[in-house]
């Protein structure tokens, strides 16, 4: 098939890349002009504007934004409907609040346009892992991009088939699931980026009441010098709490087990709130998601913790956000 694709971030452009090696054909755009050459040499098709990138594509067409969710992402999206005309398609693959999908499927629907809504996890490691996404959007539309998908999506791989799952493997044994209409699967991503928050409070935590085990402030008769790389290893191979952000963890401590080259200051990138104030919303209780997000507002307003730099070394393993080095 063939798709556009705007913005060639971390992301974007992995995500042109991987669709190339399943042999689709991009077109590409990103204001930054050598993102956009490097993506040619590799045999997409550059666009100089959003004007030429839909001039390239046949039509019913296909344009994923990979934008920051909020403004960047509102200003495209609107410049592309006016670009386009009725039966094209807008994929919005960032991490986008699901009532603005809501929102824009509705107006983009009265001029007979369709929206789909991809949450997308996968990180830096997409391009060979693939991406986990959850999609919201109409059935049919769904239906038509499912090549598309299914190329991105990481397989059924090696992953022992759940029990009582019976037949040929469908989307969610293959990594990718229609959730529902336009915003749920950016309300499924919401939530799984809250779960995200907090299993890997759970981790930095537990890490850090090992590593102060061995403290001065203990007395010497009730110390144990730990070893934190050694017992990351091994709940890797066999323990119940073993997952890939475990595995995150023993790779930053092998490298470096008092994680010196990271601050703790810890960003939230939005989904976290957003799963609280849903949470509000629907009277459900989180108390485990909403400490894990008030920790983090903590860690940027004091000295950084080894918990909050554990967290620090979990969100570059898997995402490539880069934090301030410690001083």
């Amino acid at each position: 098939m063939q798709l556009g694709i705007v913005g060639l971030g971390r992301m974007g452009g992995n995500i042109a890349r991987r669709l190339m090696r399943g042999g689709h054909r991009m077109v590409v755009h990103d204001r930054d002009r050598q993102a956009v050459e490097t993506l040619v040499k590799e045999g997409a098709n550059g666009a100089h504007d959003l004007g030429a990138l839909v001039g390239k594509l046949e039509k019913p067409r296909a344009v994923w934004v990979m934008l920051p969710a909020g403004e960047p992402t509102e200003q495209t999206i609107a410049q592309l409907a006016d670009l386009l005309d009725a039966d094209d398609v807008i994929i919005d693959g960032g991490n986008t609040f699901y009532k603005d999908d809501m929102r824009r499927a509705a107006e983009l629907g009265t001029r007979n346009l369709h929206y789909i809504d991809v949450g997308t996890s996968g990180g830096v490691w997409g391009l060979e892992r693939g991406y986990c996404m959850m999609i919201g959007g109409e059935k049919a539309v769904v239906d038509r991009l499912d090549p598309l998908f299914a190329t991105l999506a990481p397989g059924v791989g090696d992953i022992p088939r759940t029990r009582g799952r019976q037949g040929p493997a469908e989307r969610a044994e293959q990594g990718y699931i229609h959730a529902g209409p336009a915003g749920a699967g950016h309300y499924v991503k919401m939530i799984h980026n809250g779960i995200e928050y907090g299993l890997m409070q759970a981790y930095a935590e537990g890490f850090d009441l090992l590593k102060s085990k061995g403290s001065d402030a203990l007395p010497a008769e009730q110390r144990f010098d730990l070893n934190l790389a050694e017992i990351a290893e091994v709940w890797r191979r066999g323990s119940v709490v073993t997952s890939w952000l475990l595995d995150l963890t023993a790779d930053a401590l092998v490298a470096d087990p008092q994680l010196g080259g990271y601050s703790g200051s810890v960003a939230d990138s939005g989904e976290g709130r957003w799963t609280i104030d849903a949470a509000v919303e629907q009277a459900v209780p989180v108390p485990v998601l909403s400490s894990a997000l008030f920790a983090r507002f903590r860690s940027r307003q004091q000295q950084g913790t080894y918990a909050d730099r554990m967290l620090s070394a979990m969100r570059f393993g898997f995402g490539g956000h880069v934090e301030k080095n410690a001083e």
